[in-house]
């Protein structure tokens, strides 16, 4: 169960912190205080989920496993915020560069 449960928390955490550090870009008709404390609201949960995740998953992941899982699920989202909330095209380099990352979590993750 920790072994697919927490790669996905991970991953639901990425995705909150993509939301908290570029979806407040679509509403710049807002002030920036207003976009902070929109960021920091969303950045609680993905907070939580992302200690939640290392915590649980502690034993069954390495600490090392864990935030490459952070970092990777986090461009991810980043790229997917990018293209959908933002409306940014996304181009072949796009692909090829999440190909290449998930080379090397594949890398990261295999077991010695």
């Amino acid at each position: 169960m920790k072994v697919v449960l927490v790669p996905l928390m991970i991953f639901a955490s990425g995705a909150f912190m993509a939301v908290a550090w570029l979806g407040h870009l679509r509403f710049r008709e807002h002030g920036f205080f207003t976009a902070l404390a929109l960021s920091w609201a969303i950045v609680l949960p993905e907070y939580v989920l992302n200690v939640t995740a290392t915590r649980y998953g502690y034993g069954t992941y390495p600490g090392a496993q864990m935030a490459s899982f952070h970092l990777a699920s986090g461009v991810v989202c980043v790229t997917f915020v990018s293209r959908f909330v933002l409306g940014e095209p996304l181009h072949g380099r796009h692909g090829l560069g999440i190909a290449l990352l998930a080379a090397g979590m594949v890398l990261l993750l295999k077991r010695s």
